[in-house]
């Protein structure tokens, strides 16, 4: 019974998670996004705002960069926190990359290398306690962001500008 609980844990953790995600997405409200684009506005690189929420490849073009694009990851990330031999806490969280135009395409045909060096990354970082106390703390995200660009450059080379976390949440036990 005692090992069959932090499994069971993780599972409704995982479960309910996904669901938040899934009920908390915010709407998609593309009329918005042409109308901005017509009238020349343009929109900061690093601001995704509701878009993060947006189909899995959006492209962005304000004119000054070239056409960045962004590539919203599939599936979010699922984290245990271990404390004293047991799943103290889940944290789940959903990453987009910035990429040069048409680099969309090399992310999707690398997700899974992709994933998995991203994993590894978010593992290290909880096994530091980075996802203890105040996690959202600006520098402990910033030394998570500049592990995970580490990681996406080994995977996609120079075409990854940044890696946008998105939607970030721990669920405690």
């Amino acid at each position: 019974m005692k090992k069959l609980l932090p499994i069971l844990l993780a599972l409704i953790g995982t479960a309910a998670g996904t669901g938040a995600g899934i009920f908390l997405a915010a709407p998609q409200e593309p009329a918005e996004h042409e109308a901005a684009s017509d009238h020349g506005e343009t929109a900061d690189a690093h601001d995704t705002g509701g878009d993060a929420h947006a189909a899995p490849k959006e492209s962005h073009d304000d004119g000054h960069d070239g056409g960045n694009e962004y590539a919203k990851m599939s599936n979010q990330f699922v984290v245990p926190v271990i404390g004293q031999d047991r799943v103290d806490s889940l944290v789940v969280m959903s990453l987009s990359l910035e990429v040069t135009a048409g680099g969309t395409e090399l992310v999707f045909d690398r997700e899974p290398k992709l994933r998995d060096a991203f994993l590894r990354v978010l593992f290290d970082h909880a096994n530091i306690g980075g996802f203890e106390g105040n996690f959202t703390d600006i520098q402990r995200l910033e030394v998570l962001r500049r592990a995970l660009m580490d990681a996406a450059r080994n995977v996609l080379g120079a075409s990854v500008l940044d890696v946008l976390i998105t939607e970030i949440a721990r669920q405690d036990n």
